[in-house]
């Protein structure tokens, strides 16, 4: 039996280049809790192409990027920024082909945060690509960076993975 497919919410209006809707040169990623993780049906377009027919290297570690991010907002519902991440490239991926990304919180100890893994799937569930990412908590001093709408936003995002990711 497959383990059932949770639609997640996300911010309106933002210009992040992975999940931002207001972006219309991004990846506009939306998201599902399954499990334990956070996944995210995606085709990479053409315009991100690295050597002919293959992904660029950098897209695939923004993807990572993004859904390691989403695990973290999910199930730790904090404000973070990534800090280190690693990427390893395993196989190639194409473009315009369907891959599912997926993305974890580790129980691996991390004073100052948390560790998060990720690996984009192709449609046989091999990984193509890993990643491993140091997610570094934003103390209070440091929230004044970010904007009074998008902190509200932001906690109010968190209150509604609480129901769906506890």
């Amino acid at each position: 039996m497959d383990t059932p497919r949770i639609p997640l919410p996300k911010l309106q209006g933002y210009y992040c280049f992975g999940c931002g809707t207001e972006n219309h040169h991004g990846l506009n990623m939306t998201f599902y809790r399954q499990g334990d993780a956070v996944c995210s049906d995606i085709t990479i377009p053409r315009e991100l192409e690295g050597w002919q027919n293959m992904a660029h290297g950098g897209s695939l570690s923004t993807v990572l990027d993004e859904i390691m991010a989403w695990a973290v907002i999910a199930f730790k519902r904090v404000f973070f920024v990534t800090g280190r991440m690693e990427v390893v490239y395993r196989r190639p991926a194409l473009v315009g082909v369907p891959l599912t990304a997926r993305g974890k919180v580790s129980d691996e100890p991390f004073a100052k945060g948390c560790v998060a893994t990720g690996e984009i799937l192709d449609a046989s569930g091999e990984v193509l690509t890993r990643a491993r990412a140091q997610m570094v908590y934003l103390p209070a001093h440091r929230l004044p960076l970010l904007s009074d709408g998008l902190k509200d936003d932001m906690v109010k995002l968190f209150a509604q993975m609480e129901t769906l990711c506890s």
